[in-house]
């Protein structure tokens, strides 16, 4: 009974030893005896020699001596071993000398510089405006605008008394043939009485010959030609009259129709642009 109490608590082997020191009637007394062990020297492990091993062997921080009664001074590990380099193949000739003055290399050594520096902004100015011409280029006019820019016009196609509409740069270009009655009528008419006062004489080259941009000065309409009151142009669509020099006459436009800049090389030719 005992022993399967003394298994559960967990004290085996304190009462087994005092069973065996304390004698009963079944066990006699025993005595204690004490057996010296031998005693086990385990080696320590050799640490191989490698760079990491030696590595931890350096110092961590700098080593300091005590010196004199209070002043830790630094050691200082000397490489007397190492040679100072020469930098001689690196320096200008002029001033290679140590007992030779700067001074006396002073202006080649300021040529050589200015030199350099100038070479280099020249260099970078001509890529500046290379970049430049480039960019330029490319948001001129491409070759199918530059073709339209001017205009070839036949005079000998356009009879007396009549007008032509051509497109010129995405916009209505008129051409009249005036009659010496329709130039007479306009040039009779005081400028100065009108809105946009301007003499006939100063809108065209050629008395019979009235070139004008085809678009409505109100608000860009295309007035037809040959027609309203005063026998030139008239806009429909707000009721704009302009007569035979296409000037304004009548009608809620603030100026009159546009001339663009022409040039007769012959007799037979205009061109426009």
């Amino acid at each position: 009974m005992w022993s399967s109490v003394v298994r559960n608590a967990g004290l085996a082997p304190y009462l087994t030893a005092t069973s065996q020191c304390v004698a009963s009637q079944l066990r006699p007394l025993i005595p204690a005896v004490a057996v010296k062990a031998d005693s086990v020297l385990v080696p320590s492990p050799v640490e191989p020699k490698t760079s990491g091993t030696m590595a931890k062997t350096l110092p961590r921080s700098a080593l300091r001596v005590t010196s004199g009664v209070h002043g830790p001074s630094q050691v200082r590990f000397a490489h007397s071993d190492i040679t100072v380099p020469d930098f001689n193949d690196y320096r200008r000739r002029d001033v290679q000398d140590p007992n030779k003055p700067a001074v006396s290399s002073d202006v080649s050594r300021k040529a050589f510089s200015y030199m350099l520096v100038g070479g280099c902004a020249v260099t970078c100015a001509y890529a500046a405006k290379n970049v430049v011409q480039d960019l330029v280029t490319t948001m001129s006019a491409s070759a199918d605008v530059l073709a339209l820019a001017k205009i070839e016009v036949k005079l000998s196609e356009i009879p007396e008394g009549k007008s032509v509409t051509i497109k010129w740069r995405g916009k209505p270009l008129f051409v009249r043939h005036r009659t010496d009655e329709e130039v007479n009528e306009v040039r009779a008419v005081d400028h100065n009485t009108l809105r946009d006062p301007e003499p006939d004489e100063i809108r065209v080259q050629k008395a019979e010959w009235l070139v004008l941009i085809g678009v409505c000065t109100h608000l860009g309409c295309v007035p037809i030609a040959n027609a309203g009151d005063y026998g030139g142009y008239y806009c429909p669509c707000h009721g704009s009259h302009y007569d035979a020099s296409g000037r304004l006459r009548k009608g809620p436009a603030p100026y009159n129709l546009e001339v663009p800049e022409y040039t007769f090389p012959d007799e037979e030719t205009l061109i426009v642009g």
